[in-house]
């Protein structure tokens, strides 16, 4: 393959930043879990007040969302974080078992390479760096290059903030000459430990094919089902709140909706109450063949965009007052635009006879996109929630709450996380919202408890018990009295 000179020098700034990574690691590792707390403490209240004006750059660089809704996800990405991971041990000695006299001893990976989208960049840069450091780790990122001002400055925050609080130099890298090759670089590098990647398809592939030990998401593509039982205006208002947040691009936002056939009407008349426009047959035909382009892959032009901008590119009328666009949807696959993931607030619209017939498709459109992410379900019957729970091929099924929200953990107990883990059936190695716990190593220190000849012993003993039963069984008074006397007699030279 041929490499042009900025393709060599990417290369090589990348080799330069996970040498001072590898460096910067190696005293964090020396550190005292007080110290790495100060770190992270200072890191997360820098960012926090940073919030607002790099929810504004990242708005402005990619024109993907609202700044506003960008802000909440700084906030939850840094001082959220920090609640949640404060009081975790993540380093130096984690806990003892007295009783096994078992010990064990966090050991950080080493240094990571994070990979960041341009969906949302400030956050996920605050929300990789805090969970790096707090377990340990330097994190070298490989920016989305549509992202790439926002990504730097947003570094620069956490690299002042570290620096004030003895974090060594070089601990929070971002390569600056992004390239394919450098991307590749930094993933395939010996002294690369873990690649925690969060974005497309190809991007999540190449990680895994790299040969480093990686964690990755795929694409969410969640279906909310709204179950005969639920409280229909709130189970509506939460729909909308979560498609309608950043315009739609955390990938744990629904994507479908499915209703039953006798509540249809009731729920269409509340949907357009609260401002969702349906969107008619033939302009829905115009809107499917804009937002899925031919090769199956969503078009990056309406990519948190609002529905009015939509509607203007894809040609179709929109009124100014609507909050998302819903088109009905019949089939699951690569020739039903609805039925595929669409970060923007636009959304398929689903009728089935039951909720057996809703578990069943819920199943078909994850399967075609999406499995191992997220489900939502608005109901009050807890029987229909634990048989989607036994079911559901997702590693989160949320209850009556907004997705986009509920996913990352800002309205549910779920770890606060803009990495979603997307299990062994999403082609993930994790079915976690990833946290710190995910980016250290145990080592156990076990000491000796038994020794091989009370092993054997007890062996012996096992294989005599069947024998003392099937003499008593019997009546054979001679036979049982040799055992016991055998028995005794093994005690005595003992």
């Amino acid at each position: 393959m041929y490499l042009e000179d900025k393709d060599l020098v990417s290369i090589q700034e990348v080799r330069h930043l996970i040498r001072a990574a590898k460096k910067a690691q190696q005293e964090l590792a020396q550190m005292s879990q007080e110290q790495i707390d100060t770190i992270v403490k200072v890191v997360a209240k820098a960012c926090y007040d940073e919030r607002e004006r790099l929810a504004k750059m990242a708005a402005k660089e990619t024109g993907f969302g609202r700044w506003e809704d960008k802000v909440l996800k700084n906030a939850l990405a840094s001082k959220g974080i920090l609640e949640e991971i404060k009081d975790m041990r993540t380093v130096g000695i984690l806990r003892e078992d007295k009783e096994k006299k078992v010990m064990e001893v966090g050991v950080p990976v080493g240094v990571i390479a994070g990979l960041i989208p341009s969906t949302n960049p400030t956050s996920t840069v605050m929300y990789k760096a805090l969970i790096a450091l707090k377990a340990g780790n330097s994190i070298v990122f490989s920016p989305h290059p549509n992202a790439l001002k926002s990504i730097e400055e947003t570094v620069d925050v956490i690299n002042r903030a570290a620096k004030s609080a003895g974090c060594p130099e070089g601990a929070v890298g971002v390569i600056h000459r992004v390239s394919i090759q450098a991307t590749n670089e930094l993933m395939r590098h010996k002294d690369t430990n873990l690649i925690l990647a969060t974005g497309g398809n190809a991007m999540v592939k190449a990680a895994y094919s790299s040969g480093t030990p990686a964690i990755g998401v795929g694409p969410g593509n969640g279906p909310a089902f709204i179950e005969r039982t639920a409280d229909i205006p709130k189970a509506v208002r939460q729909i909308l709140d979560s498609k309608t947040f950043d315009n739609g691009v955390i990938c744990a936002s629904e994507q479908s909706i499915i209703v039953e056939e006798e509540m249809k009407e009731t729920v269409v008349a509340e949907f357009k109450k609260q401002g969702a426009y349906f969107v008619p047959e033939e302009d829905a035909k115009k809107l499917g063949a804009f937002i899925i382009l031919p090769s199956g892959a969503m078009n990056p032009k309406m990519v948190g965009k609002t529905p009015q901008v939509i509607g203007q590119l894809a040609g179709i009328y929109v009124p100014e007052d609507a909050r998302v666009l819903i088109a009905e949807e019949s089939g699951v696959g690569k020739q039903y635009p609805y039925s595929m993931e669409k970060l923007a607030p636009v959304l398929g619209f689903y009728t089935v006879k039951d909720w057996l017939e809703a578990c069943e498709l819920s199943i078909k459109i994850l399967h075609h996109e999406g499995a191992g992410h997220t489900l939502a379900i608005h109901s009050q019957n807890e029987n229909i929630i634990r048989e989607f729970a036994l079911k559901k091929p997702v590693s989160r099924l949320l209850i009556n709450t907004p997705a986009a929200l509920g996913g990352v953990g800002a309205t549910t107990g779920l770890f606060p996380a803009f990495t979603l883990g997307c299990g062994a059936v999403g082609g993930s190695a994790t079915s976690d919202n990833v946290s710190p716990l995910n980016l250290f190593n145990i080592r156990r220190v076990a000491y000796g408890t038994v020794e091989l000849a009370d092993l054997r012993k007890a062996e012996n003993m096992a294989e005599e018990e069947p024998k003392l039963q099937q003499a008593a069984d019997r009546a054979d008074e001679d036979q049982l009295v040799n055992l016991l006397v055998q028995r005794v007699l093994e005690k005595i030279k003992a």
